[in-house]
């Protein structure tokens, strides 16, 4: 049985930049939580949060390889999930205590299953508060799908933002196995689409038409973040004068001459940036993310009473 953290996504349609996400997809699955907190200063978040709030700014980590609800990977990694995200951002939008949100990607990116909600709302969250992407290192591919709906976007010098598109593997059977058996695959008659044999025309052109739905999806949310008119995504997002050769990272200089990303700067430089626009407050309380989800189901519940 496969045990790699890679076997979790089997052959789903993919919007991972597989230069960075290989490694991390060839991980034996976690049996115990990583040391140390899951993300450093100057705003820790410990082991186990979503995100932290201190001085009126809260900050959540997107990192790791990007699933729906995969508790392991979220618990014994501190790698974001989709849901953890949504639920993030709708405690985050509520509470009274945070003027902006910090959201720091290091991510390949990762499932497109369920990475529209998590989109959806983290640009709900920047529609009432300001959102700050900072790309440190990595945003990639479903990490930028989410760093576009954040009100800007910072990279630190050395980063990567991009990778813009989905892509997906897919096996069949072309000769015997290690016992001489020939394996087949049949699906019932009116549900060829469900496995399409990449061996065949058909089966090709089907695999291509379900990546092109999710990559026409991708770019209209990517374009509406960003303010880029749809017709012209295409043409910045290549490296030649062929629209189809997207894909691509890009450094801080590249991405934001292509309306990518806002700045280039330091980490702690971005921090004191971000703290000083907005009223930071010397004696303010740091306060846990699961504190705040508690305090919005509370409010929650008082509202339906």
């Amino acid at each position: 049985m496969e045990t790699t953290i890679g076997s979790l996504l089997g052959a789903a349609p993919l919007a991972l930049d597989r230069s960075f996400g290989a490694g991390l997809l060839g991980l034996p699955l976690p049996a115990a939580p990583a040391a140390g907190p899951a993300l450093s200063g100057p705003v820790e978040v410990a082991r186990g949060e979503r995100f932290a709030v201190a001085r009126g700014v809260a900050v959540m980590p997107v990192r790791g390889v990007l699933t729906p609800n995969a508790e392991i990977l979220e618990r014994f990694l501190g790698w974001a999930t989709f849901a953890g995200i949504e639920a993030s951002c709708g405690a985050l939008a509520s509470a009274e205590d945070v003027a902006a949100v910090v959201i720091e990607f290091d991510t390949p990116g990762g499932l497109v299953l369920g990475g529209a909600a998590a989109a959806g709302a983290i640009a709900a969250l920047a529609a009432v508060k300001p959102v700050h992407a900072l790309v440190n290192p990595l945003a990639a591919s479903m990490g930028y799908h989410l760093a576009s709906q954040c009100s800007d976007i910072a990279m630190t010098p050395g980063s990567l933002a991009g990778s813009i598109g989905v892509m997906r593997q897919a096996g069949w059977p072309v000769g015997p196995d290690g016992g001489g058996n020939q394996w087949q695959i049949f699906t019932s008659t009116h549900a060829r689409a469900k496995l399409p044999n990449p061996e065949t025309e058909a089966g090709r052109a089907e695999i291509r038409r379900d990546l092109d739905a999710h990559e026409a999806a991708f770019h209209a949310d990517v374009a509406r973040g960003r303010g880029i008119a749809p017709e012209d995504l295409a043409a910045r997002l290549s490296v030649t004068d062929d629209p189809v050769d997207g894909g691509a990272t890009f450094g801080p200089e590249a991405a934001i001459a292509r309306g990518l990303a806002d700045r280039a700067e330091t980490r702690a430089a971005f921090y004191d940036r971000i703290f000083a626009a907005h009223a930071p407050r010397p004696a303010a309380r740091r306060s846990s993310g699961r504190g705040h989800l508690a305090q919005a189901a509370a409010a929650q519940a008082r509202a339906t009473l």
